[in-house]
C-alpha cells in the first residue's frame, strides 16, 4: 500500500531528475487507506507493507502505522524505505508495531550513492539503517538495484556490510517502469551476474525458503544470520508463485506490476463512503483477473509508462 507518490531521492532506475507530482486530492487520505486495510485484511490478507514514494515523508505516517497494525487479523506490517528519515522515526516507527523495515542501499560509495539518487547523503542513510537496527525491528532487508556500470561491480561489499550486520539482502533487475531519461538495457544486470560476483567471495546454498512473492533465496555457508534473495523479473519470470497486489496512493489496485490494468478503489471508496459491500464485489472480481505473468524485456525498451513511484514500491 502506497502512501504518497513523493520522496526525497530522485533514483535513476525510479523516476525521471524533474518530477510532477499527484495533486493533494487524488492522493488516499489516511483514513482512506486505514480503511481499504481493513477490508483487505477482513479479505484474509496476513501481511501489509507500506510504500511510496518515500512513505516517512508523508506527515502522521507513525500514526498510520499504529493504527494499520493494530487490525485484528493483521500478522505483519512492513515497510519500504530509502531510509532517509529513520534516524529520528526508526524508534517511533518500531514503537508503533511496524515489525521489519526494507531499506534501499544501492552503494557504500558516497559519490555513486549520489550519482544513482541524484540527491541522497549515503551517511545519512547509514545512520539511519545503524538506529533501525538499535530500534529492535524483527528483521531489516536490504534492497539493492544491480546495474552495470553504476554498482555492479559493489555486490560483495554490499554482502559483506549485510553479513556484518547480520542483515539480509535482495539484490534486484532494474525494472522497466516510466521514462527514465535513459537507456536501461546498457545496464542490465541479470541474477545469474549477480550470484557469480557473490559466489566467488561465499559459499551459497540453495534454499526451498518463500514468502509467496518475487523472490528466491539464497543462504551463506557459516552466516546463518543473513540471507540474499534475488528478484528478477526478466530472468527467471516469478508470476506463478505470487500472491502481490499493489495499492497506488492514488488508489488504484495494481494486480500485477507488469500490467497497467488496475482497480480504482479511490472512486469506489468516495462513492461508497458507508458501504463496504460494493467495495467488496468489486475487489474479488478484480483478484479473479490477476494476470498469470507479465512480459518485461531487458532490451531497454519502456514496457510500463508509470514510474516506479506512482507503482507503489
Amino acid at each position: 500500500m502506497s502512501v504518497t507518490d513523493r520522496c526525497d531521492f530522485r533514483c535513476v532506475y525510479c523516476m525521471a531528475e524533474e518530477m510532477t507530482f499527484l495533486p493533494r486530492e487524488k492522493i488516499l487520505t489516511f483514513e482512506e487507506v486505514l480503511r481499504l486495510a481493513k477490508l483487505l485484511v477482513g479479505q484474509g490478507v496476513k501481511k501489509i507493507r507500506l510504500t511510496g514514494g518515500e512513505p516517512l515523508v508523508r506527515r502522521g505516517i507513525v500514526t498510520l502505522c499504529r493504527e494499520i497494525a493494530a487490525l485484528p487479523g493483521l500478522n505483519e506490517l512492513v515497510m519500504t524505505t530509502n531510509g532517509s528519515q529513520l534516524i529520528k522515526l526508526a524508534e517511533p516507527l518500531a514503537d508503533a508495531g511496524l515489525n521489519r523495515l526494507n531499506i534501499s542501499l544501492d552503494s557504500l560509495d558516497a559519490v555513486k550513492f549520489r550519482a544513482i539518487t541524484r540527491t541522497g547523503d549515503l551517511q545519512q542513510v547509514l545512520a539511519g539503517i545503524d538506529a533501525a537496527r538499535a530500534a529492535g525491528f524483527a528483521s531489516i532487508k536490504l534492497n539493492v538495484v544491480v546495474m552495470k556500470g553504476r554498482n555492479a561491480d559493489e555486490v560483495p561489499d554490499l554482502v559483506d556490510y549485510a553479513v556484518e550486520r547480520g542483515l539480509d539482502v535482495t539484490f534486484i533487475e532494474e525494472m522497466p517502469l516510466g521514462h527514465v531519461g535513459r537507456s536501461r538495457g546498457e545496464a542490465f544486470c541479470s541474477s545469474d551476474e549477480v550470484r557469480e560476483l557473490i559466489a566467488r567471495r561465499y559459499t551459497l546454498l540453495d534454499s526451498p525458503e518463500s514468502t509467496g512473492g518475487p523472490a528466491r533465496y539464497v543462504r551463506i555457508e557459516g552466516q546463518p544470520s543473513t540471507r540474499i534473495g534475488f528478484i528478477s523479473p526478466h530472468s527467471h519470470n516469478f508470476c506463478s508463485t505470487c500472491n502481490r497486489v499493489r495499492l497506488t496512493a492514488e488508489g488504484r489496485l495494481l494486480l500485477c506490476l507488469g500490467h497497467e490494468h488496475s482497480l480504482d478503489m479511490r472512486d469506489l471508496v468516495r462513492r461508497y463512503p458507508t458501504s463496504d459491500e460494493p467495495v467488496l464485489e468489486a475487489l474479488q472480481s478484480a483478484l479473479q483477473r490477476k494476470p498469470l505473468r507479465h512480459e518485461f524485456a531487458s532490451d531497454g525498451e519502456v514496457q510500463v509508462l508509470r514510474f516506479m513511484n506512482a507503482s507503489g514500491g
